[in-house]
């Protein structure tokens, strides 16, 4: 049954998710899990993959990227696409496929069959993510109900990023290199058997006529944007990502000049006039860019300074996820009852202190003090997402609340792939820095340029030492490190500072739901 989501009445009482619902949303929070998961758990099966394949490094970097592009690139079209079909539909259609790419990608023959479907994949998991957060929006009506659904559903998402590369390591010390890929397939089996029995289906009841070009056009400037930021992250300016990077802008630019003048836009720009949406899609990206590049430093400090192997350093993340789960089961609970902007900026405040616990870092016996800056920042970002998240989707008529979520969620990838780029950027430059001016003496020259680019280069080259000079380039490089995530956490308390100033700005006069209901009455 399609349900038309035509406007209540105000003295009409708000329907309340009974069992089905909440079984339903068990049944979301799985792929959920599983497609986040799919972002990480590849790392660790690089090493077995790349000798198994024999791929050149360009094919190696696309088997890794290939999945990323394409679902943000996918997920505005995606998005629009469940609000005009269906998004149980689509839901449906997107897990038959996601859990096919699984299958083949696991038993790929070449690196080329990997890539292709790694694509599959990508776009699959593009059409999942934003049909789950547009279902759960139209099965919770009630506002403290729906905070809770994103609770488990942000939680569910978080924790598969954290757990990914346990369970690929799990995996990979048991079977062959393509078990990781495996592990999808029966979540999306479950969804398959269950969907049609658990989601109600919603589509958009005046959905307008599809624009193939503005497709396109959303497709091809995303891709654009995030393959450039990578590529000046990596490299730094050249003048092919710099090229890319513009013509995805002008791209983007033409996108959104169409979408004014089209009577059924792929996007409705409308959306950007609620301040609760496009305050709370501000507040997240900015939290998001600060996040996005620290983690990638941090999981190479565990694994490069302290010495630990992935799936070590993965074991140390489960405190992390603990602190997710909690963080997003007490927001839950005091949602209802203090509003949202309070919650969010408290939290923010949380968020900072600690990454100031990371400027504390010392460059050695250091992974208490690592474990509890996570799990102190993890606590503090949690209402931001969960809290944001719902006001984007709470913010918009039901019918549009598929491309609401796929708005979020690209702009999510886009904030984590410039934080990468740019915090990334900014401790590489502080690791040269610090690095060319103390150089251990007798280095030999042809190995001070490899030193000096990478921490990881630095080890590599000081195992090929003597071993005292090897030694005091591995703590040199080692203490350079330390310095840069110093700095980068600094940044990071700064843009966390200006996420919880735009939070109080454009935020502060969003109601709690229990006040909302006090007004009602």
């Amino acid at each position: 049954m399609t349900s038309t989501q035509s406007p209540r009445p105000v003295d009409e009482p708000t329907p309340t998710a009974g069992v089905k619902e909440w079984i339903g949303l068990a049944v979301l929070a799985l792929p959920t899990l599983l497609i986040s998961m799919d972002m990480s758990v590849l790392y660790l099966a690089i090493p077995h993959i790349s000798e198994a394949l024999q791929p050149s490094s360009s094919q190696l970097l696309w088997i890794l990227d290939i999945y990323g592009f394409l679902v943000a690139g996918f997920l505005i079209t995606m998005g629009t696409l469940g609000d005009r079909i269906g998004r149980r539909r689509l839901l449906m259609i997107g897990a038959l496929a996601f859990g096919a790419a699984s299958v083949i990608a696991a038993y790929s023959t070449s690196a080329n069959m990997l890539i292709g479907t790694r694509a599959l994949l990508g776009i699959a998991g593009a059409t999942l993510m934003p049909s789950t957060l547009a279902l759960i929006r139209n099965m919770f009506h009630d506002d403290r109900q729906r905070t809770a659904a994103i609770s488990v559903w942000m939680t569910s998402f978080m924790v598969g990023m954290v757990v990914g590369p346990l369970v690929g390591g799990a995996m990979l010390e048991n079977f062959w290199w393509g078990s990781v890929f495996l592990v999808a397939v029966p979540a999306m089996v479950l969804l398959l058997a269950a969907g049609p029995f658990l989601l109600p289906e919603y589509k958009d009841p005046n959905p307008g006529k599809p624009d193939i070009l503005s497709a396109v056009l959303s497709l091809v400037s995303v891709m654009g944007v995030i393959y450039g930021i990578k590529e000046l992250a990596k490299d730094g300016l050249a003048v092919e990502p710099v090229a890319v990077l513009v013509g995805a802008l002008v791209l983007g630019t033409v996108f959104v000049l169409r979408q004014q003048r089209l009577t059924d836009p792929l996007i409705d720009l409308r959306l950007f006039g609620n301040v609760r949406f496009s305050g709370s899609l501000a507040a997240l990206m900015v939290a998001m860019l600060a996040m996005g590049g620290l983690f990638l430093l941090l999981a190479q400090y565990l694994q490069l300074v302290l010495g630990l192997s992935a799936f070590e350093a993965g074991l140390w993340t489960v405190p992390q996820a603990v602190a997710m789960v909690f963080a997003a089961g007490a927001v839950s609970a005091l949602a209802p009852r203090i509003r949202p902007a309070y919650l969010m900026t408290g939290g923010l405040v949380i968020a900072m202190f600690g990454y100031a616990i990371f400027t504390q870092l010392a460059g050695g016996d250091d992974l208490g003090l690592i474990v509890t800056g996570m799990v102190v920042f993890a606590l503090g970002l949690s209402p931001m997402f969960v809290l944001g998240l719902d006001l984007i989707v709470g913010a918009v008529d039901p019918a549009r609340a598929g491309a609401a979520s796929a708005i979020s969620e690209t702009g999510q990838e886009l904030s984590t792939a410039l934080g990468v780029a740019v915090i990334g950027s900014i401790g590489t430059a502080v690791y040269r820095g610090q690095m060319a001016g103390e150089l251990p003496d007798g280095l030999p020259a042809e190995f001070a340029h490899t030193a000096e680019d990478t921490l990881a280069g630095a080890l590599h080259v000081a195992s090929m030492l003597p071993e005292a000079l090897g030694a005091e380039l591995t703590t040199t490089a080692r203490q350079a490190y330390t310095h840069a995530l110093q700095v980068n956490s600094i940044v990071g308390i700064g843009l966390t500072a200006i996420a919880a100033g735009l939070v109080v700005v454009l935020l502060r006069h969003v109601p709690a739901p229990n006040e909302r209901a006090d007004e009602q009455k």
